[in-house]
């Protein structure tokens, strides 16, 4: 029986970029690099989809050995990321063919995209359109979001550094605010990430391990705002306590379903624009309570953070990307590697396989008893699922007090076609 033929691969990262989805890089390309026979090079997309798109492809194999490796502890996005959704195919079928087009005049078999929903979407799409006209191709998701909500793996890769940002925060600012209390700021907001689903902002939760402690009031985009209810539980906290840490997530809804913050903008993936909901709920407490207060919106912050990444996190992203080649070099097609929780204590987890079917646009949220009932905290089921999330630390190197991270040459591989495309 003969060998496989041997085809190259195909890497690129899509969507907000998180402090691990470079470890998730470097799983795929050491992968590959260790599966010669049947791996050639390993382009990736220079700014995710649209390298593919513009034919600006990077040739990871110009880059050593050190340098791959290094990318386990460097943030952001190595090759560039980017916020472009392609249309359905009954819209729009010309993208999905320019990629064929790039694929098959770099002889690419294996199709790695490391993103969220959105992105799971595109690898399926390909898929069937490779499959529908005959190209050969492995099309497999690597996921990655840092906001927890992708379907059947047990968590995302990327969100477990968050939340242990997230909650780190929360504990740190939460000494800061009792401290200054009486004199000062009596009641601080902090603004999380999360469009529909409330696990980053339940990861703060994590930081208040007895009566009193910070964060004291959390929102949930899960659970419909009562600006009354929040009043007077913000109110009730500053009696008790002295102060009061709120947690919010960006996603906060009010009675009409609408987000409390939406500016009316819409992102690249047609998501409406958030403009800060933290600032609101202050100026709430200010008008009506009359307290004096700080807020602040973690924003990039949050997903940046490597030095305080989650070691769990770090070597959950690494085992996807791993995880993802060697199904690619099973034959698999249209899937995406999952973690599967076995246990809780001790932690225990392994590598699943999920259809892409079951992940494309399909939405995670808290399940309503991760949620305390008066709508203001996280149950102790909750804390069950996250604690493991943020255990343990990898820090980067240092030198001269700041972290030394990688950088790539990231050198452009010659362009095999005549014809320019513009997305």
């Amino acid at each position: 029986m003969a060998a496989p033929a041997k085809r190259n691969a195909f890497y690129a990262q899509s969507g907000g970029v998180t402090a691990v989805i470079n470890a998730s890089a470097a799983g795929v390309i050491q992968t590959a690099r260790a599966n010669r026979t049947r791996i050639g090079k390993v382009f990736a997309g220079r700014d995710g989809i649209l390298g593919a798109l513009t034919e600006d492809l990077i040739d990871t194999g110009r880059e050593s050995a050190a340098a791959i490796a290094a990318l386990r502890h460097t943030p952001g996005g190595a090759f560039g990321s980017a916020r472009y959704k392609l249309k359905p195919f009954q819209e729009d079928r010309r993208p999905y063919e320019r990629l064929l087009e790039v694929f098959q005049a770099h002889d690419i078999g294996y199709f790695f995209f490391n993103g969220g929903g959105d992105s799971a979407d595109t690898c399926l799409k390909v898929s069937q359109l490779a499959s529908a006209v005959g190209y050969p191709i492995q099309a497999i998701h690597v996921p990655k979001t840092m906001d927890n909500d992708l379907p059947v793996t047990d968590c995302s890769p990327g969100f477990g550094s968050v939340a242990k940002y997230l909650a780190v925060s929360a504990r740190e600012v939460g000494f800061d605010v009792a401290s200054m209390a009486r004199t000062s700021t009596r009641v601080f907001v902090l603004e999380a990430m999360g469009r529909h689903a409330g696990w980053t902002v339940a990861a703060m939760g994590l930081a208040a391990e007895a009566e009193g402690e910070a964060p004291q009031v959390l929102l949930f985009p899960e659970i419909v705002f009562d600006a009354d209810a929040f009043l007077a539980r913000v109110d009730e906290t500053v009696r008790r306590h002295g102060h009061c840490v709120v947690g919010v997530s960006e996603g906060l809804r009010g009675a009409d379903g609408g987000f409390l913050s939406e500016t009316g903008l819409r992102d690249a993936f047609g998501h409406a624009q958030l403009g800060g909901v933290a600032p609101l709920l202050a100026s709430l407490v200010k008008e009506r309570l009359k307290l004096k207060y700080h807020w602040a919106v973690a924003d990039y912050l949050q997903r940046a953070a490597r030095h305080l990444a989650s070691r769990t996190d770090l070597v959950h992203a690494y085992a996807v990307g791993k995880a993802a080649v060697e199904l690619a070099l099973k034959g698999r097609n249209a899937v995406m590697p999952t973690i599967v929780r076995r246990s809780d204590k001790p932690y225990r987890w392994s590598i699943g396989v999920a259809d892409l079917n079951e992940v494309a646009n399909v939405e995670k949220k808290m399940p309503r008893d991760y949620i305390t009932r008066d709508g203001f905290h996280i149950t102790e089921a909750c804390r069950t699922y996250l604690r493991p999330l943020i255990r343990g630390e990898d820090p980067p190197p240092y030198r001269d007090g700041l972290p030394r991270y990688g950088r790539l040459k990231n050198m452009a591989v010659q362009r095999c076609l005549s014809s320019d495309y513009v997305p």
